[in-house]
């Protein structure tokens, strides 16, 4: 079982207190469905300076995940090299300042997954769904949405020992079982490498900028997948349900006794869905306690995937442990 910070699992409900860095928004896919690209050119980057002006702010607070999130450039474009340099300019300059990155980047060549390794805790890469037909519908214009090619990310940072966080978009216009497909998808990569710490369930919401506007993904569908996620998923894969998408309260509880047991990273801003912010964080605590549940900080790396770590990362986590059970007394 996993064994998050020492708390039992029935009672406790983490979270990530996390901040996110958008290196850039400009992105070559267009999903339908997207509220957070630009075009290429459209957007500018963000500069390493700009980047540690916006961490030097949070030296102060318990923020400890740093969130590296971009847009993509094409793996083939003559700015690739430069993009990745500052991707992993960014992680390091947020190491140096003693936070914890993880990054999705969408998918990485191996090479710079092997070096995004050294200087983030884990990374993370949404899945979705593993359904061709959608390469005709939501994902026509987003080539890099083609699910051998996500899929073979999962079996990558197995092979590379990074620990990892993947999930399923949902309802973009699949079904029942092609989501359990996908879910299994997931457990099977994880039952070969071991590496897969959490699985997000992300219901799609309007958004205000997207060119679809899709109907979102009915609350009692969310629930009864929930139920059927752990029951497919290996019990050590943490189910993660993001609360600024679960308009009523008793759907994320209902969603918690169904086997969900993370929030997330509870950013000021959702950059991939800027319509629905998140409750304050003592407004969610007040919700849950009500309830008899426990919300706790974690950090972006779970306690069992520690061992793994480059050396230097592997200090500033047990430093960043430490602290967490200070906290605590």
């Amino acid at each position: 079982m996993t064994v998050i910070e020492q708390l039992p699992l029935t009672a406790t409900v983490t979270y990530s207190p996390a901040f996110t860095l958008v290196p850039t928004y400009e992105c070559f896919n267009r999903c339908a469905y997207c509220n957070f690209r630009t075009d290429p050119g459209k957007s500018p980057w963000l500069s390493l300076q700009e980047a540690k002006t916006q961490l030097s702010a949070l030296q102060s607070s318990d923020i400890c995940e740093i969130l590296v999130l971009s847009g993509e450039v094409h793996p083939q474009s003559a700015r690739r090299g430069e993009w990745f340099e500052r991707i992993y300019g960014i992680c390091e300059l947020a190491l140096s300042m003693g936070f914890l990155p993880h990054t999705n980047a969408g998918p990485l060549l191996y090479e710079e997954m092997v070096q995004l390794k050294q200087v983030n805790v884990s990374l993370g890469l949404m899945l979705e769904q593993l359904t061709p037909r959608l390469r005709s519908t939501v994902h026509r214009y987003a080539p890099s949405k083609e699910p051998t090619l996500r899929l073979e990310q999962l079996d990558w940072a197995g092979q590379l020992h990074i620990p990892f966080t993947t999930g399923l978009l949902l309802g973009l216009g699949e079904t029942a079982s092609e989501r359990e497909e996908t879910l299994m998808a997931i457990a099977s990569s994880h039952q070969r490498w071991g590496h897969i710490q959490e699985v997000i369930l992300q219901p799609y919401r309007p958004g205000e900028q997207e060119d679809w506007q899709g109907a979102g993904f009915a609350a009692q569908e969310l629930v009864a997948l929930v139920a059927i996620a752990r029951q497919i998923l290996p019990p050590d894969i943490t189910i993660q349900i993001p609360p600024n998408l679960v308009s009523e309260p008793q759907t994320l509880l209902a969603c918690l006794e169904a086997g969900a047991r993370d929030l997330g990273g509870l950013v000021p801003h959702d950059h991939v869905n800027p319509t629905y912010r998140h409750l304050a964080l003592g407004q969610i605590q007040q919700q849950l306690a009500a309830q008899g549940w426990h919300l706790q900080p974690r950090l972006p790396i779970y306690p069992q995937y520690d061992g793994g770590l480059p050396s230097a990362l592997r200090e500033q986590v047990k430093r960043w442990r430490g602290r967490l059970a200070e906290s605590r007394l």
